[in-house]
């Protein structure tokens, strides 16, 4: 995964706000990359709406553009 790919949330791995929710199923696009607590890399993503939030890289499958 790089920045600026195109990326689907595929799957939800912790329970999370109702507006995180809700982009399950959607494509949106890697802003950053963060560092999360010890477990891994997290992806920033950016939706068509303007909602930005962060997802783990198992969440999320590349989309072909």
């Amino acid at each position: 995964m790089e920045i600026g790919q195109k990326v689907k949330v595929y799957r939800l791995r912790d329970r999370v706000s109702p507006a995180t929710v809700s982009k399950l199923g959607k494509v949106g696009t890697i802003q950053e990359f963060k560092m999360t607590d010890g477990s891994g890399v997290g992806v920033v993503v950016k939706f068509d709406d303007n909602y930005t939030t962060w997802f783990f890289e198992d969440e999320l499958k590349p989309v072909d553009n």
